[in-house]
């Protein structure tokens, strides 16, 4: 006998939108589209550059790794404040202000390397990560207007159109640096000049066409909906919360902790940066090309199931890299492939499970400290890869990932059940 889905039932609703609704629906995710693809072009930069313009300026590579903690930190805190700018004014002016931070943190970027500031460096990349965090909450504001039936596949929509500028922004690396050089400025801040015009635009984007506000709109819909029809969002939390927090935070912790490994693991038996450079390259595609299938199946088969799927894909991915010879390129871009498939399938269904389990009320306050906990697990996920493999080895370090991965699988079911048992 199956089990119910965590949330809301992902079979279509008694009641459908309005055409207006429809409508406004379609907008934004139109509006998000465009303003995902500019804010992916502008989070190259950070990935990309940002380590090796830090040690370049600290004549110290052993810091190169503090970029990163700062964008996370950043991103963790911006996280907060989006969600509840979002939550008291709408997803417009959240969203906003967090790619006119990441803007304003991309031109402290720039600043800072004219001025050899490693002072004002550091502030501005704590303010860049707020862009980071503003594309990832994108997400939410697309299931804000969609029917219960449909919320998982309008979120993987704003998600897999970051792909477009992930790799673009990448690929603008050189003709990026050229320019800085024109000039007069240090080559490496080139994408970071493009990450400040990108979130520029994004914002503006949203601020002029993101109407009507899709989290304001959304809040009157149960008073709009025709007389005897269901509400079509939770009055209280929902019981698939903890759930869908759980799979998001497992989802990213695992992810980063393999994935950061990867390339040292690989240059240690012998591969150049050219073979990371390819295997990383295909875990990226991975982690963002398979949301539309994971949308879909979220909606289809219901969270509980995919939340089954995200554990047993990552669980997978780990055993392949720890069984993998050192040796065997293929076998380790598989298991990197599997890792980001597994991390897209936790994230689309770990967003579904937050959104059907959230009331409008609290909504994007929720979601902001929800990705909080996101961004602290893949710093932690970060920081304890390298003391597993320190401390045992590469293939333990993905195992254990595996393994955690897969207390998301029990947890669904029992939440699952719990639920069934209620109603």
């Amino acid at each position: 006998m199956g089990h119910p889905p965590l949330a809301s039932p992902r079979t279509p609703p008694t009641a459908a939108l309005s055409p207006s609704i429809a409508a406004a629906q379609k907008r934004t995710l139109t509006v998000l589209l465009v303003s995902q693809v500019l804010s992916g072009a502008g989070l190259a930069a950070g990935v990309t550059v940002a380590g090796l313009l830090a040690g370049q300026m600290l004549h110290d590579t052993s810091l190169s790794g503090l970029p990163i903690a700062l964008l996370t930190a950043g991103s963790a805190g911006a996280a907060v404040v989006i969600g509840r700018v979002s939550q008291r004014l709408g997803r417009r002016p959240g969203l906003a202000a967090g790619y006119l931070t990441g803007a304003l943190g991309g031109a402290g970027v720039v600043v800072a390397a004219a001025l050899g500031s490693p002072a004002l460096l550091f502030v501005s990349l704590f303010l860049y990560g707020a862009g980071t965090t503003s594309n990832l909450q994108a997400r939410y504001a697309g299931a804000d207007l969609a029917p219960p039936h449909q919320r998982a596949r309008a979120t993987s929509t704003v998600i897999v159109v970051t792909t477009a500028g992930g790799i673009a922004g990448p690929l603008l690396a050189a003709p990026a640096g050229h320019l800085a050089t024109t000039l007069h400025l240090p080559a490496l801040t080139g994408l970071f000049l493009l990450s400040t015009v990108a979130f520029t635009l994004a914002a503006l984007t949203l601020l002029v066409w993101l109407r009507p506000d899709p989290l304001v709109l959304a809040r009157a819909l149960p008073a709009a909906s025709d007389e005897g029809a269901p509400a079509l969002f939770p009055s209280r939390p929902g019981p698939g919360l903890l759930v869908g927090v759980v799979v998001l935070v497992l989802s990213q912790l695992v992810m980063v902790a393999v994935m950061t490994m990867t390339p040292i693991h690989l240059h240690a038996h012998g591969f150049g940066t050219a073979a990371s450079g390819l295997v990383i390259a295909l875990h990226t595609g991975s982690m963002y090309l398979p949301s539309p299938l994971a949308g879909h199946l979220v909606d289809r088969f219901g969270a509980t199931a995919m939340s089954v799927v995200t554990a047993g894909t990552l669980l997978a991915a780990g055993v392949v890299a720890a069984l993998a010879p050192g040796r065997s390129i293929s076998l380790i871009a598989l298991a990197l492939v599997l890792l980001g498939v597994g991390w897209n399938f936790g994230l689309v269904t770990g967003t579904a499970i937050v959104t059907d389990s959230t009331p409008l009320a609290t909504r994007a306050k929720v979601q902001g400290l929800v990705d909080v906990a996101i961004a602290l697990a893949g710093a932690a996920g970060g920081l304890a890869s390298g003391v597993v493999v320190a401390s045992a080895s590469y293939p333990v370090l993905a195992v254990l990932c595996g393994a955690l991965a897969f207390v998301a699988a029990p947890a669904a079911i029992v939440a699952a059940r719990k639920r069934f048992a209620r109603a």
